[in-house]
């Protein structure tokens, strides 16, 4: 009598979410939506994250292209671009990476994959030129890069009749892009090319903050 009262006994509350996949479905994503909320939200508040440091300047043109070029050949697979408050990497990549400085990226560039080195700081630290010939066969400069070489970028052309949109639509959230900017975004970077256009971008990175 007994062992027939026990093995009909109410499950508890926990067997129960246990035993019913829909209900624990559920219950993970609440508790998911209800962390990350309390997490994410106070972000949009504190001014470190939404106002720009100083002297950060929205991309022109050409480097808005190169950006767009840098995302499309899947260079952030390899090359992180934020710096943590570590020594290890202050002491090699310089100024930890803060989030004023990526107020006008959409979506910032953040990853944490370094097949090759952090290029956040990367502005001004090497010449155009060498960024043109490393682009166009980094074995050239560096024997054992296992980097894919980008010659079609020295030929390919910017489409710039796709600027005046895409400043346009950075405007919409928030990027002070001037309608003189929008509308002088196509003559910009007419006859440029995509390797201009990406060395452009990377000579900028990192160079609001020293």
């Amino acid at each position: 009598m007994n062992a027939k009262t026990q093995n009909h006994a109410p499950a508890s509350g926990h067997e129960r979410i246990e035993t019913n996949n829909l209900l624990m479905i559920v219950l993970i994503l609440l508790v998911v939506a209800v962390g990350g909320i309390v997490e994410i939200v106070p972000l949009f508040f504190q001014r470190s994250t939404t106002q720009p440091v100083e002297g950060l300047k929205p991309y022109t043109a050409l480097q808005l292209a190169g950006r767009d070029i840098y995302t499309r050949e899947g260079c952030y697979n390899c090359h992180s671009q934020m710096i943590r408050p570590l020594y290890a990497e202050t002491l090699r990549y310089g100024h930890y990476s803060t989030a004023g400085e990526f107020v006008y990226d959409h979506p910032f560039q953040w990853g944490s994959k370094r097949t090759g080195p952090d290029l956040h700081r990367v502005g001004g630290k090497y010449s155009d030129e060498w960024h043109r010939v490393h682009l166009n066969n980094p074995r050239d400069l560096v024997p054992e890069s296992n980097m894919p070489a980008y010659p079609w970028l020295v030929t390919n052309l910017v489409d710039a009749e796709s600027l005046p949109k895409h400043l346009r639509a950075l405007r919409t959230v928030g990027v002070p892009y001037s309608d003189e900017e929008i509308a002088q975004s196509s003559e910009a970077v007419k006859g440029r090319t995509e390797l201009d256009a990406l060395i452009a971008y990377l000579q900028v990175l990192g160079t609001a903050v020293k």
